[in-house]
């Protein structure tokens, strides 16, 4: 059995979804579901019944590092923004699932806002001028998640007030271990990444005091936000042009210039050559990587200082996390043709991590 767009049963099976809904979210109709081809992390689906749309979230299949994909706790994060003081602009969560026999793992349902998904090509309609005020809105959507109160979070247990900075050096020395122990254990062995040796030990000698405490997105960047469109007639008057910023499951309590410093390491200046190649923002119009800072600097009233640091950071851990996207592709439990493209991919990353730092 299949379901409308030809999702796998293996990761959806319809007629369970349509029972549990049934119970949390009666209402008529039949249940459709279709799997969105957008990221390569969590998998997400359209899910309608009648005039209801929803957008479902569930981590992919086959072994997994642990502490990722956790969507009941994604699910958790965007709860708590939506009652924070200070608004944030995230999508509305429906229901969780804890329940691994309705789908085979927890998932869980929020609301469908409208627009598009700037991914690796650029829409017509993202001119010059709508590029400039896109990038700023951008940074300014990110300082709005810098000024939400971090206390709820931290009594949640979804952060700490201090010592992220440390932790994320040694959460991604860890994960690498992950990958290392995953493939010995089917007696194979882990390709050698020098410019990650080199990287994480100029992170662990230079890591910097610590800033405020502050909620941090920990994967903020372009293709995670929905874009009003002006060619699907989402574009209300004065409406700023990022809708809903989406993808919190390495949402947490820490430094937001890591938050900055990610969103830079994605952030390509005219004429530069960029490892992620069509999944680096370029071309003209957008704002320098200078000017998305002094955004933020205004935006938050905080200074960001020597960024760095938190780029390298960003480029080095975006690198592991892709080199187990890797391994789960070699071990033939995703078909996402981008992994395929990780063979040099993860390496080029590594590298430009080593050349950010110059360690």
């Amino acid at each position: 059995m299949q379901a409308a767009g030809g999702v796998d049963v293996a990761t959806v099976d319809v007629e369970r979804l349509e029972r549990w809904l049934a119970d949390v979210v009666p209402g008529p109709g039949r249940l459709h579901v279709e799997r969105l081809g957008a990221g390569h992390s969590n998998l997400t689906y359209a899910v309608t019944r009648g005039p209801q749309r929803w957008v479902l979230r569930r981590p992919p299949a086959g072994p997994l590092l642990p502490t990722a994909h956790d969507v009941l706790r994604e699910y958790r994060v965007l709860d708590l923004l939506a009652r924070s003081p200070a608004p944030v602009r995230v999508p509305a969560v429906v229901a969780a699932c804890e329940d691994p026999e309705v789908l085979g793992a927890p998932f869980y349902l929020m609301e469908q806002v409208r627009g598009v998904v700037v991914r690796d090509e650029l829409p017509a309609w993202l001119t010059g001028p709508a590029r400039a005020e896109l990038g700023r809105d951008l940074v300014a959507a990110l300082a709005e998640i810098h000024a939400v109160p971090p206390a709820p979070f931290v009594e949640a247990g979804l952060g700490r007030p201090g010592g992220y900075l440390e932790r994320q050096v040694r959460r991604w020395v860890a994960q690498r271990e992950g990958i290392q122990a995953a493939v010995a254990a089917t007696g194979g062995r882990a390709r050698e990444l020098p410019d990650y040796d080199a990287v994480r030990d100029w992170l662990t000698e230079q890591c910097p005091v610590e800033a405020a405490p502050s909620v941090v997105h920990g994967d903020y960047k372009l293709d995670n936000v929905v874009v009003r469109s002006p060619d699907r007639q989402v574009v209300q008057k004065g409406a700023p042009p990022v809708a809903a910023v989406l993808d919190w499951e390495m949402a947490t309590v820490g430094d937001a210039r890591a938050d900055l410093g990610y969103l830079l390491s994605f952030w390509a200046e005219p004429g530069e050559h960029h490892p992620l190649g069509a999944l680096a923002v370029s071309g003209p119009g957008f704002p320098s990587r200078a000017e998305l800072v002094a955004v933020w600097e205004q935006e938050t009233g905080r200074s960001a200082g020597d960024l760095t640091w938190f780029v390298t950071l960003a480029v080095w851990k975006l690198a592991v996390l892709l080199e187990a996207s890797y391994h789960r592709y070699l071990s033939g439990t995703t078909d996402d043709p981008f992994f395929a493209r990780l063979e040099d991919g993860v390496p080029a990353l590594f590298r430009r991590a080593r050349e950010v730092c110059g360690g």
